[in-house]
């Protein structure tokens, strides 16, 4: 696995290849790929559609947050039509590759400011979201990231900005909300990688966050408590 702390790296062919997380060899995500190019003819076009697919029939869920291995495999993730931003993130880049387009994964901490209590308590009190995930694209001679993150009904509901994509410039998750709130900041930029790396995010969450944020028995007691906590009507 490639690494680039800084600086960007060549479009070789490690970032065409498939991978245990990156498993376009699946025949689910190579189907998903073909079906949503469908007529696009340039690489801009295929990433664009790629892009609306993997964040608009992807429901994200936060509250589904597991440490398994196959979590963050494209293939279970479309078969699960739900998750975090990490599988979303390696969906969109195995899809691209699977039609011929570079990719590779970004990661960044971000600090969410409109994090929902329930969320905050499976956090341990936290806002700050470790090695936020991204598929990063060799597009037109350049390297462009995009955060498929939030589905457009997310959005819509908690007036989320939503994160559009155009194919030319990064798309990352918005400053600000529909209403002017504070929303999201990008606090530390973890690099580009070549593949999912699997170890580092285990260990960094297993490290920062209580076992109530990805384990998903204590998970449900943690929820229980705070349900219970609150008020009648």
């Amino acid at each position: 696995m490639e690494f680039f702390k800084e600086g960007l790296p060549e479009p070789t062919p490690e970032y065409l290849k498939p991978t245990k997380f990156l498993d376009f060899d699946s025949p689910s995500v190579q189907e998903f790929a073909e079906s949503t190019i469908d007529r696009a003819k340039t690489d801009i076009e295929k990433a664009v559609a790629l892009y609306y697919a993997v964040r608009d029939s992807i429901r994200y869920d936060p509250y589904r947050i597991e440490l398994e291995r196959e979590i963050f495999q494209a293939s279970n993730i479309l078969a699960r039509k739900a998750g975090f931003c990490l599988p979303k993130a390696n969906l969109l880049a195995a899809s691209a590759r699977a039609v011929g387009i570079h990719a590779a994964i970004g990661l960044s901490d971000v600090v969410n400011h409109l994090c929902t209590e329930r969320l905050r308590r499976l956090m341990g009190e936290k806002n700050l979201f470790l090695n936020h995930g991204y598929a990063v694209l060799y597009l037109n001679d350049k390297w462009v990231k995009a955060a498929p993150a939030f589905n457009i009904e997310l959005c819509t509901r908690f007036h989320v900005l939503p994160t559009d994509f155009d194919g030319n410039s990064d798309a990352l998750l918005q400053q600000f909300d529909s209403k002017g709130r504070h929303h999201m900041d990008y606090v530390r930029d973890h690099g580009i990688w070549s593949d999912f790396p699997y170890d580092h995010v285990v260990k960094s969450f297993r490290d920062f966050y209580p076992e109530s944020f990805y384990d998903p028995g204590i998970r449900e007691t943690v929820q229980q408590r705070f349900e219970e906590e609150q008020p009648l009507g």
